[in-house]
């Protein structure tokens, strides 16, 4: 009988600390989670120089030159509205056009757009109705032409300003 109940003081110590060695202890933490909106857009670089070279005897229009070397990118989370607007850092002089074309696979491109008189206070849409999330690798082509009554036009540079915006 003392064997037997040593035996069952052991085995219910032995259960107790089974117990313990299966106890959990927890901790809690509250996380805040947010998403700001975000719009970004780069490029991947300058075109080459647009220079005029040729016409067709008998016409005003020279032969126009293009380049469509490089590229953009977008991201953004704000909304389905979104659009990206162009325009240079001042007009050109009448007779010498510069166009501007975006690709776009999340928006609709504008297509061919005159952007020679879009300055800053007059930015023309080159894409609108962008989707959210990201466009890479996009797309640019400019088009540069001239009428031989406007003259010569010695090189000069344009910065284009590229806007994504809502």
């Amino acid at each position: 009988m003392k064997k037997s109940l040593s035996t069952l003081a052991l085995a219910v110590l032995s259960l107790a600390f089974v117990q313990n060695t299966f106890a959990q202890v927890t901790a809690t933490q509250t996380v805040t989670l947010a998403v700001n909106s975000v719009f970004k857009i780069s490029t991947s670089g300058n075109p080459g120089a647009l220079t005029i070279t040729t016409g067709t005897a008998g016409t005003d229009a020279l032969t126009s030159v293009s380049d469509n070397s490089t590229s953009y990118s977008i991201t953004q989370n704000f909304g389905n509205a979104v659009k990206i607007t162009g325009h240079m850092d001042a007009a050109l002089t009448s007779g010498y056009t510069l166009n501007l074309t975006l690709a776009s696979t999340k928006g609709t491109s504008a297509g061919n757009v005159d952007i020679s008189n879009a300055t800053s206070g007059s930015a023309v849409d080159v894409v609108t109705g962008i989707n959210r999330g990201a466009d890479a690798g996009q797309t640019i082509n400019y088009s540069f032409s001239a009428l031989a009554s406007a003259g010569t036009l010695s090189s000069t540079n344009k910065t284009i300003t590229l806007t994504l915006t809502n």
